[in-house]
């Protein structure tokens, strides 16, 4: 999906937020439909990356204004899989939410033969939350130091990139690197991104497509080096580092995004309740500045909004898996 056409879809949920925090505070006034007990707040991948970084946000800033228990559960395997589906077969009273990825909501239906749950039909959207690009890093012993010079050199030399599992963003993009610069770099697969840095760093895998969240500190460091961008444009958090199109690959754009979901059939009230909550979160003055620093784009949104986005997302990243051929390794 292009920038524009994610801007469209994400700035529809500004015809509806007005109206769905009205009508969150008009039914929350009458009686609190959430929370009544404490709340599970899924996260797909282990701690330290931005699915977890959300997660406890939402966590610490619900428990703070409610008074209940928010805790974060933490369920790698499978590209998000694992994590999704005891989401997608939980309780839909709002006492067990998911902070989905672009791999859990869009990439891996088209990627695993057999899914444990329908991406579409076994979730209720409840809100987006951020966006950020990926940086495409690499152990500062690789010699390139541009995509030219990476794509020269995996030309003639073999060259791994790691990920935080098949079928996340940080996959695919390597794919997608691989389709559009002609390469055959090597996928190493791993559970988590914290699992795959380490061999990073000690030059077990040559490079990784990360979060910015989970990356830029390590750049700023020096630890890894930074060769360019995947969003469109270039990031205000790091506005020196050039995207991959403009650096030698035209048409090359992947964003990852995470959003909050909860089991299929969760009740309206309910919904516009933890809709609205997640809004006043996610649009708090100094969470919008953290999210920032680390490079994720807050844009929480209608449900509406989310579930025209995943549909959209599924149709592009499906094309994407069937071009690259992609597999599960």
């Amino acid at each position: 999906m292009t920038r524009t056409l994610f801007k469209q879809v994400l700035t529809v949920s500004s015809l509806f937020m007005g109206l769905v925090m009205q009508s969150a505070q008009a039914q929350t006034a009458a009686t609190a439909v959430w929370p009544t007990k404490p709340v599970k707040i899924v996260v797909t991948f282990p701690p330290g990356g931005a699915p977890d970084t959300l997660a406890r946000i939402l966590a610490d800033k619900w428990g703070q204004a409610t008074g209940l228990t928010f805790t974060v559960d933490n369920k790698p395997g499978a590209g998000g899989n694992i994590g999704a589906d005891f989401v997608a077969k939980s309780a839909a009273d709002g006492t067990t939410l998911l902070i989905a990825t672009v791999g859990t909501h869009a990439i891996n239906p088209a990627l695993y033969a057999k899914m444990p749950y329908d991406n579409i039909k076994d979730f209720t959207p409840v809100s987006f939350l951020a966006s950020t690009p990926n940086l495409l890093v690499v152990n500062n012993n690789v010699p390139a130091k541009t995509v030219k010079e990476l794509i020269a050199l995996a030309g003639k030399t073999p060259l791994t990139f790691g990920s935080s599992g098949s079928g996340t963003s940080i996959h695919l993009s390597g794919e997608l690197f691989n389709t559009l610069a002609g390469v055959k770099m090597q996928h190493i697969p791993y559970k988590g991104r914290a699992q795959a840095i380490p061999d990073l760093l000690g030059g077990r895998i040559s490079m990784i497509f990360d979060n910015m969240p989970s990356a830029l500190p390590l750049v700023k460091s020096g630890d890894i080096r930074a060769i360019a961008i995947t969003s469109a444009t270039r990031s205000p958090a790091a506005p020196n580092i050039p995207t991959i199109a403009e650096a030698g690959l035209p048409g090359f754009e992947a964003t990852s995004w995470f959003a909050l979901m909860a089991p299929a059939g969760m009740p309206k009230d309910v919904l516009a309740r933890i809709n609205a909550e997640t809004i006043r979160v996610m649009t708090l003055p100094d969470v919008k500045e953290k999210l920032s620093t680390l490079g994720l784009d807050a844009a929480p949104a209608s449900p509406e909004s989310l579930a025209s986005l995943i549909q959209v997302e599924t149709v592009k990243w499906a094309k994407v898996v069937k071009e690259s051929g992609a597999k599960l390794d």
